[in-house]
C-alpha cells in the first residue's frame, strides 16, 4: 500500500496505517535527526515528537508533496528548534563515526579515517543549521533540490545557494585532508 493512501485512512483515525507510515520511515527520519542534532537521544526525542505532531495533523495533509517530504519537514523543523535551544556546542565525538571497510583496515589507515571523519563532523557542526539541514538532506539523504526548497520552506534558488555556501566551507574545512 503507498503513503498516500495510508496517510489517508490513518487522517481518519487508522492506527495501523500510521504504523505502517512510522516503520516505514523511522530510520531515515532517525538519520536525519541524528546528522542534524548529533546526539543520539536528542534525535530520537525530535522524531518521536515529529511523529506525535504528524498524527495530531494528519488531517490538515494536503497531499501536496509525499508523506516522506512532509516528515522530512517536521523532522527538519524539531531539529531547528532543538538546535536554536541548545546553549552549548556538541561534543566532537557526539557523533558515532563510521566502521572501517574495504581490504585496508589497517590501525594507521582505521586512524586516518577516524581523524577525518572527525574533521567533517566538526566542519559540519560550524555550519549554521539552514546550511546544515541543505547539504544533510541533499548529500546524505539524496532529496531533490525541489524537495528539500519543500522541507526547508524557501525557494529552489535558496536551496542552492545554500548548498554551494556549504559545499564551499566544508571544502576548505577539509583541505588539509586531500
Amino acid at each position: 500500500m503507498d503513503d498516500g493512501l495510508l496517510a489517508v485512512r490513518a487522517a481518519e483515525g487508522d492506527e495501523d496505517a500510521f504504523a505502517v507510515l512510522v516503520r516505514r520511515h523511522s530510520s531515515r527520519m532517525l538519520a536525519l535527526a541524528r546528522h542534524l542534532l548529533g546526539s543520539r537521544t536528542d534525535a530520537e526525542d525530535a522524531v518521536q515528537d515529529a511523529f506525535l505532531s504528524a498524527w495530531r495533523r494528519l488531517p490538515e495533509f494536503q497531499h501536496t508533496a509525499s508523506f516522506a517530504t512532509w516528515m522530512y519537514r517536521i523532522v527538519t523543523n524539531r531539529c531547528l528548534s532543538t538546535l536554536r535551544r541548545r546553549t552549548r556546542p556538541l561534543p566532537l565525538d557526539a557523533i558515532p563515526e563510521p566502521a572501517a571497510t574495504g581490504s585496508d583496515s589497517s590501525p594507521p589507515h582505521v586512524a586516518e579515517i577516524d581523524a577525518a571523519t572527525a574533521a567533517l563532523t566538526a566542519a559540519l557542526q560550524k555550519l549554521s543549521p539552514e546550511l546544515r539541514v541543505c547539504w544533510v538532506l541533499r548529500e546524505l539523504h539524496g532529496l531533490h533540490y525541489d524537495e528539500i526548497a519543500h522541507v526547508t520552506g524557501s525557494s529552489e534558488q535558496t536551496v542552492r545557494g545554500r548548498l554551494f555556501r556549504a559545499r564551499r566551507a566544508l571544502t576548505e574545512a577539509m583541505r588539509p585532508w586531500r
